[in-house]
């Protein structure tokens, strides 16, 4: 006697298959990152605790070394960067099985797109904040009248968001911020400019600019990668809309992030997770993706943070 045709297939158990979900976002949270791509970035992945510990050894000096003599021995009480695992992000949706059952296949795809979109926007703003600090080594504070940031046209007037004397970012301020990290003895190679969208715009008025980078094309053959839009002075520039908003009053100025990748670091404990759960007394099923990780400063005068006006 046959069966029938009624088979569970991939297509009707669709929501108990929660690694297609998974993948999709894990891959669109990879292409929105920006600022997570360019610092260091640790794994904590399976380890119990919420602290990372970084080991700072102080760097040592030659001597010279005298005839007949013994050489100089050096040693320094060496110091640690702790990394607090404290940030757990999730995005969710209750999908009822009314719109499971008449809405398009693209509405799934705009959730899983989404759901990266965010949990990207988050670790990329989380990053970038941690640049409104340095060169202070304090922790950020949405409270902070003013920063240890640079206004963008020269690079040396201190910014401070109580007057709003954020200016656009010029030939000058990046000329600046570039010898403040030549000064600290920062590497040159890994070095990156972050720019919200509207300093994307003063760039490409700037002769520097255009001479030098935005000639169409980057390594690789693409102009836009992974946000990179160009260098200028030897520097990649890379724009995101997750330029952080500047603290106090002046809630409308961005943070332009000149850094090297090893100012900060990103820590992650638990990677981007997806998971489906079929709800029986909502008749739906609840989709969630989440994260679990930490963000530090690990060289205090490795990056310089630049204000501009929004």
């Amino acid at each position: 006697m046959a069966l029938g045709t009624n088979h569970v297939t991939k297509t009707t158990a669709d929501k108990f298959i929660p690694e297609i979900w998974s993948d999709e976002i894990i891959a669109a949270y990879k292409a929105n990152l920006v600022a997570a791509n360019l610092f260091s970035k640790m794994s904590f992945k399976g380890k119990k605790g919420d602290t990372l510990h970084i080991p700072k050894p102080t760097r040592g000096s030659a001597s010279a070394k005298a005839a007949s003599s013994q050489v100089t021995l050096i040693a320094a009480t060496e110091s640690e960067q702790q990394v607090l695992i404290n940030k757990h992000y999730e995005y969710s949706r209750l999908i009822e099985d009314i719109v499971e059952t008449q809405a398009l296949a693209s509405l799934r795809k705009f959730y899983t797109d989404d759901a990266g979109y965010a949990l990207a926007t988050q670790v990329d703003t989380d990053l970038i904040q941690l640049g409104r600090a340095v060169g202070t080594g304090t922790a950020y504070s949405t409270a902070a009248a003013s920063t240890n940031a640079f206004i963008g046209s020269t690079g040396a007037t201190v910014y401070n968001s109580s007057t709003s004397n954020a200016a656009a970012l010029g030939d000058a301020g990046i000329r600046r911020s570039i010898q403040r990290l030549d000064d600290n003895d920062v590497p040159m190679s890994d070095r990156f400019l972050i720019v919200p969208p509207t300093t994307r715009n003063t760039l490409m008025g700037l002769a520097r600019f255009t001479e030098q980078a935005f000639t169409g094309e980057v390594a690789g053959g693409n102009t836009i990668r992974n946000g990179q839009i160009g260098d200028v002075y030897g520097v990649k520039v890379y724009v995101t809309t997750n330029a952080d908003t500047a603290a106090g009053n002046s809630a409308t100025d961005r943070i332009c992030l000149l850094a090297h990748k090893d100012a900060f670091v990103l820590a992650e404990q638990m990677g981007v997770r997806s998971q489906t759960q079929y709800k029986q007394e909502y008749l739906g099923t609840l989709f969630t993706s989440d994260m679990l990780y930490g963000v530090a400063e690990l060289r205090d005068n490795s990056a310089v943070a630049l204000a501009v006006p929004a």
